[in-house]
This record gives structure tokens, sequence and C-alpha cells, in this order.
């Protein structure tokens, strides 16, 4: 399905990033990771992902709260592969306190690496694309990006202004063959949800079971998980050519969480 082409994707050591990285790669498609942690772990993933799935795997360890290591990505992803057909803005930051309380390196953090380094990662990414009249642009926003929770105000915030990014995005190059949408997940089953459960187990003494249920899926009406390969289902779908009037779109797959 993706044969010939190449997909950056954000924050793809691990979780959602990394489901959508190895879907890509078993497509055909020619992947450039991003992330960050322990490098030796990060060369294993990368080379356990091109053995298993025979694509040219790489990795670039851009640090996306710098706009300028933004751009170096991206250039350093067109001349590896020659060129970006799927870019995908993935990485993410959470912080959670009250809004009055709430640290403002914390704030401007989460806005560095979820909003402003979007932009960055389009800017950059959008002349190859024009030039070639091909392109998916996929952000990650959030079932967070369409409403609100307590404590949660950068997050929230970057998240909306994230699917402000990609309906304006889809408005521009609405007539050059490149889509940009935006895919809204719910609580995704990752290690670092399956941290947070563990966390609140602890802080409410309450069982495993109880906590997931009542804590984290409390706003999930389906009372599941997203799995990781949902998720990267629904991308693989936004890149093919049936999703080429599929655009501006945020798109959620959340178990009911936004229809209420």
């Amino acid at each position: 399905m993706l044969k010939n082409k190449t997909a950056l994707v954000t924050g793809s050591t691990s979780g959602i990033g990394l489901g959508l990285a190895r879907a890509f790669a078993q497509a055909g498609a020619s992947v450039m990771l991003n992330g960050l942690g322990d490098p030796a772990a990060i060369e294993r993933t990368r080379r356990d992902l091109a053995a298993e799935t025979g694509a040219d795997v790489r990795f670039h360890g851009a640090d996306l709260a710098r706009p300028g290591e933004v751009a170096t990505l991206v250039a350093a992803t067109e001349a590896a592969f020659g060129q970006i057909d799927i870019l995908v803005n993935n990485a993410g930051i959470q912080f959670v306190a009250p809004v009055d309380e709430f640290p403002p390196e914390k704030w401007t953090a989460i806005q560095d690496i979820v909003l402003n380094a979007s932009f960055h990662a389009i800017r950059a990414a959008l002349p190859g694309m024009k030039r070639r009249n091909w392109g998916r642009i996929i952000n990650l926003a959030s079932a967070h990006g369409l409403v609100a929770s307590p404590f949660k105000s950068a997050y929230v915030a970057a998240k909306h202004g994230l699917v402000g990014l990609t309906r304006s995005v889809a408005l521009e190059v609405a007539e050059t063959g490149i889509t940009c949408n935006a895919i809204c997940p719910g609580y995704v089953r990752t290690p670092l949800v399956e941290g947070q459960i563990e966390a609140q187990a602890r802080a409410h003494n309450l069982p495993r079971d109880r906590v997931i249920r009542e804590v984290i899926l409390a706003a999930q009406p389906t009372k599941r998980f997203i799995e990781v390969e949902e998720v990267a289902a629904l991308a693989l779908f936004l890149c093919g050519d049936t999703a080429r009037s599929i655009t501006g779109a945020a798109l959620p797959i959340d178990g009911g969480w936004t229809a209420r």
C-alpha cells in the first residue's frame, strides 16, 4: 500500500508513535523514527522494526522543543530517503495541575512539543509535498482536542490548537493533492497509561480494575481502552487514495467520549 513512500513519525520510539511507525513499515514505507530515550534501547527498537518488516527504518534524535532541530529533522529525513510523503506529528507530553498553580515552564514545554513543533514540521515538509502534488499530514490530537477536562489546561489548549492548525493547513493545500487530518484518540493502552494506572491505584488505594473503570476510563462510554492498532489502522486508511477527500477532519476514536 505504501511502497516507495516515506513516513516521518515524531515521538515514535514507544507507544502510539511506534505503533504507527510499525504499521507504515509493514505497509511498505520507509520510516524515520524520532524520540527521546536510552540510545541503546532506541537502536534495538529501530533494528528490530527493520528486521521485522524489511523496511528501511532510521532514527533522528531531534529535540522537538527547539524549532531549529525540527527543521533539521525534516531535512535529514529528506536527505536520507529523498522525500517525505507522510508526516505524523505525534510527540506529546503531559502535566496535570490546577490552572492557578500550573508551572509556566510546563505550560511552555507542552505548547512547544505538541503545537509549535507540529507547525514547524509542517512548515518544513510542505514544500516538498507541494512539488510532488501528494502528501499526507496526520496530527495526533486527542479527545482533549475536542473537549476539555479539569487540571489539563496546557494539554487541552495545545490539542485544541492542533485541531485548528489541522483545519487551516487543510484549507490552504486543498487543491494540491495533500490532505491534513487530526486523529483524536481517547485513552489508548500504552506503557505511559499503564504507569498512570499504577500511580492512580496507589493514590486512591483502589484495585487496578476499579482504577481503570472508575478513574482512567470514566469518560469513555465503552469502558475499554483504545488499542494502538486501531489508531494505526485509521492512520493507514487516511494515507490511502480512497481517503483523498478526507481533509481538515478531526476524527475521534474515543469509545464514544466526545459523543456525550
